[in-house]
């Protein structure tokens, strides 16, 4: 299953369009990848925050929604730890609890080092919708 949620996430085209891939994704669980080039830098030349966060959002929405029904975030809260000069950075969601209709998880945003970046904690709602993968 992890190859064809993998390729439904190709849909997703403000991920694509900032060059996050999927590296690992199963139901409650995703890893995500970015390359950082110099459009994901902002005006002091560290990765822009809003980058970070896409990145997260989408390891969030893989995870979540690997269990074959449709979740949407509905609360978002992200602390910044520190900066860095890495070319790749990675997310890695972890469902924390979930509900029949919400759902809780933790967001680690990390460098090539595994240093910790950021940390999300997204909460999300499932919807009625079925997703066939």
């Amino acid at each position: 299953m992890s190859k064809k949620v993998i390729e439904f996430f190709k849909k997703d085209r403000f991920a694509v369009y900032n060059g996050i891939e999927l590296v690992e994704v199963k139901p409650g669980y995703a890893v995500a990848k970015m390359e950082i080039t110099e459009n994901h830098l902002n005006g002091v030349d560290v990765v822009q925050g809003g980058a970070i966060f896409t990145l997260a959002d989408l390891a969030f929405a893989a995870a979540s929604n690997a269990h074959g029904q449709v979740t949407l975030s509905i609360n978002a809260n992200i602390n910044f730890y520190k900066s860095t000069d890495s070319k790749n950075i990675i997310a890695e969601a972890k469902e924390v609890s979930a509900s029949k209709k919400i759902v809780n998880y933790d967001v680690d945003v990390l460098d090539e080092n595994r240093e910790l970046l950021a940390k999300l904690n997204i909460t999300g709602y499932r919807k009625n919708d079925r997703i066939e993968f």
